[in-house]
């Protein structure tokens, strides 16, 4: 047998060490990469955690106000004549004569022109003759009935011929009566050669001349416009929201601009009663004395309504307003801090607020300067509101006295 070699002192020592050290090595190794990727780990949840954080937006509330308007209610309204008609012929012919012309301010049965008609003229006499010879005619069939009557009682002539003589009378009586009538449809006729004004007021247009051929009631040959301006009517559109909010009987400032520039009072008289449905507004008519004529009907007008008639109104800062294609909505947040986007309708804008009439209700909570892809059913966080100082100022320091 092969004698066994023992090893000598030194190397047997270092090859255990050498046996040592490879295990040692392999923990040192395992403990670097532990050490190495645990704070990488850490970094990586603590990076997941926040990115979930930042995932639900953090949003700041707003709630409604409710109050007065902060300038009252300022609206276009129409100036218009108390009445207003255009004059028209009743009677053919050729103008004679016109007395007024444009602007001039006229009483009532004062006459605007005078109309030449022949014809009218020929057809009068001759109603009058006929009428004449109708009431002739008749005053012989009557004195004739009355005799051929006593001579059939007195038995001279027969029935028949007492019915027959009855019977002209009245068929002469009727004849009058007839041209009579006739007679006077013609003279109430001539009386309209005279244009006379309908009510008092101010003559706006004429459209004819001395000579021009005036054709009866035709539509295209109007001879004169007139307008009563004293009261006069003035009409503007009251939103819906504030159509409860007038009342008949009601003084309601109206501004007139240059050249006037005043400020009358005039009362509500009536309302439409109705919605106008492309509009959504209520027509209010007033009515505004103008003894001076200085207010010109047609012209343009201001309807100033004071806050204290407007009662209250619902408002939202514009911030909160969000711009979609199916209209303005806004954000509102539920009890479950989720996001519920409601269509709303505004009214006025006064700058920085916007009143809505429709879609929010004053214990409404509103998600101000929402982001752009807030939807419907989306999780928020509430922003905390700004800490308020209770603690008082600290008084000024004195100043000490020399």
């Amino acid at each position: 047998m092969a004698q066994r070699r023992e090893l000598e002192p030194g190397t047997k020592s270092l090859f255990q060490r050498r046996r040592y050290l490879i295990p040692a090595g392999g923990v040192l190794l395992v403990l670097a990469l532990v050490g190495g990727f645990a704070p990488r780990l850490s970094k990586s949840k603590v990076a997941a955690a926040d990115t979930q954080e930042l995932a639900v937006p953090t949003v700041s509330i707003v709630p409604p106000s409710v109050g007065s308007p902060p300038a009252g209610l300022t609206l276009p309204a129409e100036v218009r004549p108390w009445q207003e008609a255009s004059i028209f012929s009743r009677v053919n012919g050729y103008l004679k004569n016109w007395y007024v012309d444009i602007g001039a301010f006229v009483q009532q049965d004062q006459s605007l022109a005078e109309i030449d008609t022949p014809d009218l003229d020929h057809q009068l006499e001759q109603a009058r003759n006929q009428a004449v010879q109708a009431k002739a005619s008749a005053a012989i069939a009557k004195i004739t009935n009355e005799k051929w009557q006593k001579l059939w009682k007195e038995g001279v002539v027969s029935e028949l011929d007492a019915d027959n003589t009855a019977a002209n009378q009245n068929t002469t009586a009727a004849n009058q009566q007839a041209f009579e009538a006739n007679l006077r449809v013609l003279e109430q006729q001539v009386a309209f050669k005279r244009i006379t004004a309908p009510f008092p007021g101010v003559i706006t247009n004429r459209r004819t001349n001395v000579g021009d051929l005036i054709v009866a009631n035709n539509v295209s040959n109007e001879m004169f416009h007139i307008q009563q301006i004293d009261p006069l009517r003035i009409y503007f559109w009251l939103p819906q929201g504030n159509s409860a909010d007038v009342k008949v009987g009601q003084s309601i400032a109206v501004v007139f601009p240059a050249p006037v520039n005043k400020t009358m009072q005039a009362k509500v008289a009536t309302t439409s009663n109705a919605i106008a449905p492309n509009s959504r507004t209520l027509l209010v008519e007033l009515h505004m004395a103008n003894p001076n004529n200085e207010i010109q009907a047609g012209s343009y007008a201001e309807v100033r309504l004071p806050p204290s008639m407007l009662g209250v109104i619902l408002t939202v800062p514009d911030t909160a307003l969000l711009f979609r294609a199916q209209g303005l909505q806004v954000g509102v947040l539920k009890p479950d801090n989720t996001v519920e986007l409601r269509d709303i309708n505004v009214g006025r804008d006064f700058g920085t607020t916007i009143e809505v009439t429709n879609g929010v209700a004053p214990s409404d909570k509103i998600v101000n300067n929402p982001p752009d892809s807030l939807v419907s059913g989306e999780v928020v966080r509430v922003a905390a509101a700004p800490a308020v100082s209770s603690s008082p100022a600290p008084p000024p320091a004195k100043t000490a006295k020399k």
